[in-house]
């Protein structure tokens, strides 16, 4: 089986209000439907050349949500996942940034991402439970309690 290891870098953003249909008094975690893979994921990419693992997180989340005014509020560190996906096996360094929203503008997107990813907001308590993978589960579980120790 042939082999791959890369990095990659996403976001967790987690706000309050900001959206319209959204409860106000709500905190909720941004998710991606991924409907051709049957997935609920985080966003997140591939870390380009001459990008640091932030701009990685902040560019990946833009590109497949949508969302462009993000703030960034906490590191919350990087992990190793490994799986295997069409004859291949993969190890991925997974860096991941708290974020929020400071807008709810949006631009249109790359129509790959358009094509695979369908952003939702997540309640906060569901959020974790709502993802596909344990991994991002974790990482969720991680944001969510940094999120409300910094009284955001």
């Amino acid at each position: 089986m042939a082999f791959h290891h890369y990095k990659a870098a996403g976001g967790v953003v987690i706000q309050q209000g900001i959206i319209d249909g959204l409860d106000a008094a709500q905190n909720y975690v941004l998710v991606l439907d991924r409907p051709g893979r049957n997935e609920v994921r985080l966003p997140k990419g591939h870390i380009d050349p001459g990008e640091n693992p932030q701009e990685t997180a902040v560019r990946e989340t833009q590109e497949e949500t949508g969302f462009v005014d993000l703030l960034v509020l906490a590191d919350l560190g990087e992990r190793q996942v490994e799986f295997d996906y069409r004859d291949k096996h993969y190890i991925r360094d997974e860096h991941y940034f708290l974020m929020k929203l400071t807008s709810p503008r949006r631009i249109k997107r790359p129509a790959q991402d358009e094509a695979q990813f369908r952003p939702r907001w997540s309640r906060l308590g569901e959020a974790a439970a709502a993802l596909t993978y344990t991994a991002e589960q974790q990482v969720v579980a991680a944001a969510v309690e940094k999120y409300l120790s910094q009284g955001k």
